[in-house]
């Protein structure tokens, strides 16, 4: 069973309104994510990690040195779909009910958990990520090199930035420190945190 792409949740052009262009999507997307599918499929083809689901093969590769390629292209899959959830129109603002409140019980305020959060993007250095976990029924922010993510540690992923240069560069260019800002004030899709949340 081959490991598929999964659509974008909206249309390429949805968030050009909000700062990120369709052509960011036509690359992003269209090229680098789905090119972490084909990389995986070959990597993982007539083995017995071929019929594992996704999460499955990011915690087994995790641990196996003689599989880090399977590992960085099986957790990119993941971590890009995960992001693409983490978008959405007319996101940012707030979060509310049970998040909010862990958020102000975890961070002292919701102004504290961005500024925790922008921190922890703007100072991942080279590639990687940003996200905002559950970590025993605690929420903390971290950042992770490379391919590497929550579900790797045993944690529980409610939302993630990528910090890849190529995930920004069409739009905000060299300036990481602006697309971290329009993702929390115009894209951030605080439902999508909220469900992961709730969930068990």
């Amino acid at each position: 069973m081959a490991f598929v792409q999964e659509p974008l949740p909206y249309d390429f052009n949805a968030l050009e309104p909000y700062g990120v262009k369709a052509e960011t999507f036509e690359y992003h997307y269209g090229k680098h994510h789905k090119a972490y599918v084909d990389n995986l499929n070959k990597l993982t083809e007539g083995t017995e990690l071929a019929d594992k689901s996704l999460e499955e093969v990011i915690k087994t590769s995790f641990k196996d040195s003689s599989k880090t390629g399977i590992f960085n292209n099986a957790a990119q899959v993941w971590n890009h779909t995960f992001f693409w959830n983490s978008l959405k129109p007319a996101g940012g603002g707030a979060p509310t009910g049970e998040l909010a409140a862990k958020i102000d019980q975890a961070f002292g305020s919701f102004d504290k958990f961005k500024e925790e959060f922008s921190n922890a993007a703007a100072t991942q250095f080279g590639s990687g990520w940003a996200w905002l976990i559950d970590d025993g029924g605690t929420l903390k922010v971290i950042k992770t090199p490379n391919a590497e993510n929550p579900l790797a540690h045993g944690q529980k992923a409610l939302l993630t930035l990528d910090v890849w240069e190529h995930a920004y560069y069409i739009d905000f260019r060299n300036a990481r420190p602006a697309y971290i800002k329009n993702f929390l004030d115009q894209v951030v899709n605080w439902d999508f945190a909220a469900e992961n949340l709730a969930k068990a």
